[in-house]
């Protein structure tokens, strides 16, 4: 795993071609994300070495949140760290606080990796939707990343439908909760967005919405303005990508309450 007390250069990376966020707009959550890939016969020593690596944090006091979870499609091979930051600020913060640790990650967890990728997330406002009034932690989580065309207006128009799709979630009191992350600085393979769904169960990841998110948009601005948002955003995407991802609490770091 990557030392929190990495250069931000190396930390992730929104990838659109002339898709440059505003400096000046402040995100509603910010994450600095980790993701490893692990070698099959490693992954024992591996999950021991960040269970010890957490212990460190946890005696020196760490007081941020790192979730972790574990990929069950896709690759299956692969382990998602989410370290919540209240602010740009907040990554010096925890990178600092963290180098104390950096020695049982030299020897417990990176000996085990085939490799590993980072990236700055950030959730802008009007992009998610939480029909309750607490994000719910819930055991599994379906994630579908977005690649857009290169160039400024693929980036503008998704960004655009994206944003009247969650206005009319929340006109229409949607029942779903979801959000579309940006990743920041995390390289020429990185997708350019991330939608986070979490689940309950397979039961409910397999389970249609009713209404589907097209009919509800339909039902918010009409069926034309819906057609136009929706083919809008497909024009804008190169490739997707849908994984899910479980929980970890084994692996995961909640800071100690004092």
């Amino acid at each position: 795993m990557k030392k929190f007390s990495a250069s931000a250069a190396a930390v992730a990376a929104l990838m659109c071609a002339g898709g440059v966020q505003a400096a000046s707009t402040t995100p509603t959550s910010l994450s600095y994300d980790i993701e490893d890939t692990v070698a099959p016969t490693q992954q024992a020593a591996y999950e021991a070495g960040v269970k010890d690596y957490n212990r460190c944090l946890r005696q020196h006091g760490f007081k941020f949140a790192v979730l972790a979870l574990e990929h069950v499609t896709g690759n299956t091979y692969v382990y998602s760290y989410v370290v919540t930051l209240p602010n740009w600020a907040g990554l010096d913060t925890s990178q600092a606080k963290a180098a104390v640790c950096d020695s049982e990650l030299e020897a417990g967890v990176n000996p085990h990796l085939l490799s590993e990728t980072a990236a700055v997330s950030t959730v802008m406002p009007g992009f998610s939707h939480h029909p309750g009034d607490v994000t719910p932690m819930t055991p599994l989580t379906d994630v579908i990343s977005f690649t857009l065309k290169p160039g400024r207006a693929p980036y503008d128009a998704f960004t655009k439908g994206v944003k009247a799709i969650y206005a009319a979630e929340a006109k229409s009191n949607w029942p779903y909760y979801s959000e579309l992350d940006e990743m920041n600085y995390a390289g020429p393979s990185a997708p350019d967005f991330q939608l986070v769904i979490p689940a309950r169960s397979w039961a409910e990841i397999g389970t249609p919405e009713s209404p589907s998110v097209w009919k509800m948009l339909a039902n918010a601005y009409g069926q034309r303005k819906a057609d136009e948002i929706r083919k809008s955003i497909d024009d804008a995407i190169a490739s997707m990508e849908e994984h899910v991802d479980r929980y970890d609490p084994s692996l995961s770091y909640t800071p100690s309450r004092q």
